[in-house]
């Protein structure tokens, strides 16, 4: 049946992290690999609560057919919840998708054409590259440091070439786990809005702040230029898939569109619960104990990581999120050095697939802290500084 295939399959490849996922099933496998929520985290308790709340508070009506744009409980729920980010939006103004993921592919549907220019930061989050690549983009690539993406940089970038828009996760960012100061998100807003150019800011991880201050949305600052991203996943259930988005209303007219051709609306009975979760300020309460759970997990590999591994390695040091960024010097192959990781029972992701130029951060990987407790993420880590020395033939 290959011939049947559209031209467009040539450029989906299998998402990488979901086939290195495939060993954390090993038995004894220590995982660092997966953006994964813990388990744990999930208020089990609250949703058995509210779920029976649901059919009590609406009935059949939760799981009938619903609007494109959304379960309307909902979209008001959120409203306060984007307003507490400085978001301003009425409920008419917000979309609910199918996660960020869904929405991030409903994007590429309505603007991209083969041979548009996306610009994107170095690295970037691997799920918007294999969102993106079926309606085959150029990509254009901002420069980043330790601060995250450097402004003059996407300035250089957009007065060098027209771009469709501009893909960045500015806080707690998937893969490096950096955040953009407030100065430079001022200066990012100016560029965009001096060029007239869209931003869409992917914000999943805002929530999962374990020190510093908040730092508010690009979108609060350029609001006419920014389509904003977020998602209860990682503050409720990744399983219910409910993301929702806050996009400038010619865009957001065209999401809708996009989005009845792929799946008419996102599951309503998991709206209405994400609505009930915001309403009943669960959220508020249960968001500490998140926090309390993965801020010792965060530290622990912090700590483990200054300890094991080897001195020409350096990695980020987020405030929030879910990951740690290493680098390692020229010569370091993290792609092949992953099976020989594997066989000691550790698994990264090869911070390679983050990058749209194939032959670039051959040296990184992505650690992921908030899987583990603290004693298995402090021997893992231990276990892969010796991996890395072999690598680097480094006694010290």
């Amino acid at each position: 049946m290959e011939h049947l295939l559209a031209q467009r399959t040539a450029r989906m490849g299998a998402n990488a992290i979901r086939e290195i996922l495939k060993v954390t099933g090993q038995p004894g496998m220590r995982s660092l690999a997966g953006g994964i929520p813990a388990p744990e985290a999930f208020p089990m308790e609250a949703i058995a609560r509210l779920s029976a709340q649901v059919i009590e508070r609406w009935g059949p009506r939760a799981y009938q057919y619903d609007l494109t744009e959304g379960f309307g409980p909902l979209r008001e729920q959120l409203v306060p919840f984007l307003a507490a980010k400085g978001i301003g939006a009425d409920a008419a103004g917000v979309l609910i998708t199918t996660g960020s993921q869904g929405a991030l592919s409903q994007l590429a549907q309505i603007l991209v054409s083969p041979g548009d220019a996306i610009a994107v930061e170095s690295p970037t989050y691997l799920g918007a590259i294999s969102a993106f690549n079926p309606y085959e983009p150029r990509y254009l690539t901002i420069e980043t440091d330790q601060g995250g993406v450097i402004p003059e940089s996407l300035a250089e970038v957009l007065d060098r070439e027209s771009v469709k828009f501009v893909y960045l996760t500015p806080t707690f960012q998937n893969p490096t786990g950096r955040t953009l100061s407030l100065s430079r998100r001022r200066l990012i807003a100016d560029i965009i809005t001096r060029h007239g150019v869209l931003l869409v800011e992917d914000d999943p991880y805002n929530d999962l702040r374990y020190r510093g201050e908040a730092v508010p949305p690009i979108k609060s600052l350029a609001p006419d230029h920014v389509v904003y991203l977020g998602t209860v996943s990682k503050v409720f259930a990744p399983g219910l898939r409910v993301g929702f988005v806050v996009a400038p209303t010619p865009v957001a007219r065209w999401l809708v569109t996009a989005k009845q051709g792929i799946d008419l609306h996102t599951s309503t009975p998991n709206q209405a619960l994400a609505a009930l979760y915001l309403e009943s300020g669960e959220l508020q309460r249960h968001l500490p104990e998140i926090i309390a759970l993965y801020k010792p997990r965060y530290q622990a590999m912090l700590n483990a990581l200054d300890r094991s591994f080897p001195r020409d390695i350096r990695w980020s040091q987020p405030e929030g999120g879910m990951f740690v960024w290493a680098e390692g010097p020229e010569g370091l192959d993290t792609v092949s050095m992953y099976e020989r990781a594997v066989a000691e029972k550790v698994a990264y992701v090869p911070g390679r697939f983050f990058y749209t130029d194939p032959d670039a951060g051959a040296a990184t990987m992505r650690l992921n802290f908030t899987m583990l407790d603290e004693a298995t993420i402090t021997a893992a880590v231990e276990t892969l500084g010796e991996v890395l020395r072999r690598e680097l033939g480094d006694a010290g």
